[in-house]
């Protein structure tokens, strides 16, 4: 294999061979959102109730930072092999837990299997995207959002055809799945080029009050966006399927849709901030998603589902800008410096799930969402405190 350097051509076939890998880890943990409308009819519990799986899916990414720094200094690339096979595993078992407390515990232990795959996997694609770093995090979180358009609709086939109890069926898909990428991905290097050398040891905590104010900026972006975004994608098919009464597979179709429109929003956003730049990028992205929130919570039948689409396209599109924005002030440790990027986005995302299913618990769902258009408006301030960069082509 020829040695990838930093600032070469974009290696197009194993960039998608690493996003192709991202979409089939996300398949599986992205079953939750469809199962929850079950699962709560199963255990009889509310949705406030029911959203403490999301923080106890994500508390496992306080360990990012761990993570980062271990992923630094090993052959990282079998946390990316390994872990759709754990997450397939997990994820296929809900169906069959007897109790919330053995949810919990599955969702505890595919979190940990998450965190291993989505620290390093950003930065084996920067290795391999050359110049085109942003265009390279388009390609992964396309994988991604492909995979949570696909997850929905895989999972509903599957209860459809066995029965709740019958999801462990899924299993042996994502065995073969970690099998298939230990032949392809064994070669592919992570970390190598990113060592210290030996007269320099790596200063974790200089890189963190280095880049504090910086962090601080990307908190404000993803914590004021996060109840907008997290409650559309674990809420979305219960708002259907229990406020407006539609059935299970319309419900989890709209979040298909939704989902299908971000992997869109994904593709493009990163390209474009190549261009434009990331500064300007994730403010026009800013500006427009709560104003299409509004609308599509103010509108009705195919209409509400043309908003749908276009929401997907914004909510998700800051994504691969954010990632690609924390790689490019990444001139040391960027494993690291993407593991404390990946704990701010999770626990901003697994804070507003909570906050999101407390208030829609207590005004409804349909008016959590209005206030979370108008919460999102928040993150503009923070956005106009990013340093402009030069765009990279």
């Amino acid at each position: 294999m020829e040695k990838n350097k930093l600032g070469g051509s974009f290696e197009t076939s194993k960039v998608i061979l690493v996003s192709t890998t991202h979409m089939l880890h996300d398949i599986y943990s992205s079953f939750l959102a469809p199962l929850r409308p079950l699962l709560i009819e199963k255990f009889g519990i509310s949705l406030a109730l029911a959203s403490v799986w999301d923080i106890i899916m994500r508390v496992p990414w306080f360990l990012n930072p761990l993570i980062g720094i271990i992923a630094e200094r090993t052959a990282a690339r079998y946390f990316v092999i390994l872990t759709p096979a754990i997450t397939a595993v997990t994820m296929s078992l809900l169906g069959v837990a007897p109790s919330f407390t053995i949810v919990s515990v599955l969702l505890f232990i595919m979190g940990i299997s998450a965190a291993l795959f989505h620290v390093p996997s950003p930065v084996m694609i920067k290795h391999l995207s050359g110049k085109h770093t942003g265009k390279g995090m388009s390609f992964f979180m396309f994988g991604g959002e492909m995979a949570r358009t696909l997850g929905p609709i895989i999972i509903t086939a599957a209860v459809s055809l066995w029965g709740l109890e019958g999801t462990w069926k899924l299993i042996p898909f994502g065995l073969v799945a970690s099998f298939v990428l230990f032949l392809k991905l064994r070669n592919v290097k992570i970390s190598s080029d990113f060592k210290q050398t030996s007269n320099s040891k790596p200063a974790y905590f200089s890189a963190i009050k280095k880049y504090f104010p910086f962090f601080m900026i990307l908190v404000g972006i993803t914590l004021f966006r996060a109840i907008m975004k997290s409650s559309l994608t674990a809420f979305l098919p219960t708002y259907f399927y229990t406020e407006k009464g539609e059935s299970l597979w319309f419900a989890n179709s709209a979040l298909a849709v939704f989902q299908l429109a971000g992997a869109g929003g994904t593709i493009i956003a990163g390209s474009i901030s190549d261009r434009l730049g990331r500064k300007t990028t994730l403010l026009i992205i800013s500006i427009l998603s709560p104003i299409l929130m509004f609308f599509f919570i103010n509108s009705t039948g195919y209409v509400s589902f043309v908003f749908l689409l276009l929401l997907g396209v914004f909510v998700f599109a800051p994504g691969p800008v954010l990632m690609a924005l924390v790689q490019d002030v990444s001139e040391k440790l960027p494993v690291f410096m993407n593991s404390i990027y990946m704990t701010i986005s999770f626990i901003s995302s697994a804070m507003a799930v909570f906050f999101a299913g407390a208030l829609g618990d207590w005004i409804g769902l349909e008016r959590t969402y209005l206030i979370s258009s108008f919460l999102a408006v928040g993150a503009i301030p923070f956005v106009l405190l990013l340093k402009k960069r030069k765009s990279s082509v």
